[in-house]
């Protein structure tokens, strides 16, 4: 770590953003600048097998990831946990609750260099156990090259390996034998629906849009869960991590806008700008896994969807995500309070998969 200029010639040791793969830790320097507040550098790539995968064309140049940028939020409160909060090496880290808001989406336009990214951190409040600081919130903000781009509050706390494992060990044990349904594994969504280029980056299988009597129309994805990708599953861990969570309440928002708002734009024109989730539950691999998503109530017009993470009627996640159609304005009919565009009925509609 420097004491003065932020350098971006080298990573930080990954153990200190808990990464497993040298090229899954995207910071390159830190410095403590006051009692609770913190600077980080980061550079995101402009390739990656994950972050960059996405549906690009004459109206979507190819820009940062938001969920690239909340990564990088992430491994700096950890970092800054471990420099500045004297956070055990051997804590686990459980992130409890998270709101991101891109504030300027072109900021995070890609160009011709690596963009140095530039993360203004302050733990706003500091949680003690027995005198010593077990977990905080922090007020994180993102500048690419000067420009400020986005920011997110974070609210975790981190637990001792060995009480994590002890208690992810009862957790496990109360497990019921036999789901109520198989897993999907297999039949993702046709990428270009969620607006990617490979299927290993889908994580939607079978999604329904349906309108139940007396009940808002909604749509219900069943979650695909891979623990074979190389940067979704970069260390071995014993649930659901929250980077599925995240992109699985993204691409279910992403189908979810165009379904019940009638947004007759290509998913790649979709953009995420905001999201506010609250994590409850730790997700099983052994259990299905289903988001559903609502028009949030209030939305006004706009592509805001309310949804829900749950495994067999245990809620994981629950979460407020917002989304903006890149460079075209809504029109009226476009909106999301264009409700006759839903299929009503008993029968739910499907969306294909391959």
């Amino acid at each position: 770590m420097t004491d003065g200029v932020l350098s971006y010639a080298r990573t930080v040791d990954r153990a200190l953003t808990h990464r497993a793969a040298v090229s899954e830790c995207f910071l390159t320097d830190a410095l403590r600048t006051g009692e609770r507040t913190f600077r980080v550098a980061a550079q995101p790539p402009r390739a990656h097998l994950y972050y960059s995968d996405h549906v690009t064309d004459a109206r979507t140049a190819p820009s940062y990831d938001p969920l690239l940028v909340l990564e990088i939020f992430r491994q700096s409160c950890i970092l800054a946990s471990h420099e500045y909060l004297a956070a055990p090496q051997d804590s686990s880290f459980v992130f409890d609750r998270g709101t991101l808001e891109v504030t300027d989406p072109e900021a995070l336009t890609v160009g011709e260099r690596p963009a140095a990214l530039t993360v203004e951190g302050e733990f706003t409040e500091v949680r003690e156990r027995a005198g010593r600081p077990c977990g905080a919130t922090a007020e994180v903000r993102a500048s690419a090259d000067g420009r400020a781009a986005a920011t997110m509050r974070l609210a975790f706390r981190w637990i001792p390996r060995r009480s994590m494992l002890q208690l992810r060990a009862r957790a496990r044990t109360a497990l019921a034998g036999t789901p109520h349904r198989a897993h999907p594994l297999v039949n993702r969504l046709v990428p270009a629906q969620v607006g990617r280029e490979l299927s290993a980056n889908v994580v939607l299988g079978r999604v329904t849009v349906s309108s139940a009597p007396q009940a808002d129309p909604e749509v219900v994805a069943q979650v695909v869960v891979d623990r074979g990708h190389p940067a979704l599953f970069d260390h071995y861990v014993d649930h659901i991590p929250g980077a599925v969570m995240f992109e699985a309440l993204r691409q279910t928002a992403t189908a979810a806008a165009r379904e019940l708002c009638g947004l007759d734009v290509a998913p790649q024109h979709l953009a995420l700008t905001g999201c506010e989730v609250t994590f409850r539950k730790f997700g099983e691999f052994e259990l299905p896994t289903d988001c559903r998503a609502r028009v949030a109530e209030g939305a006004d017009g706009r592509p805001v969807l309310d949804l829900v993470l749950e495994q067999e009627g245990d809620v994981l996640a629950s979460a407020r995500v917002t989304l903006a159609v890149r460079d075209r304005a809504l029109s009226e009919r476009d909106g999301c309070g264009s409700r006759d565009v839903v299929v009503p009925g008993a029968h739910p509609r499907f969306l294909t998969a391959a």
